[in-house]
């Protein structure tokens, strides 16, 4: 992904992609599974992280945190 793709934006829309894709489809791929749920899994680590970051940045700014 290019760094403008690399957000979390981007990661998030992935993963409804390849959610919908999953929940509409006729017939299995499985054909199409595993590169799916590979490029998924990166997805949401990367999400993943970004959310841990902005809890943490928050975090710092917020004298009560934010609640788990």
């Amino acid at each position: 992904m290019s760094k403008q793709a690399d957000t979390f934006k981007a990661h998030y829309a992935v993963l409804r992609d390849v959610a919908e894709r999953l929940r509409t489809q006729q017939e299995p791929d499985i054909d199409a599974l595993i590169p799916m749920v590979d490029k998924a899994l990166a997805s949401y680590k990367i999400c993943k992280e970004r959310l841990a970051a902005v809890k943490a940045a928050f975090g710092e700014r917020l004298p009560e945190g934010l609640p788990d």
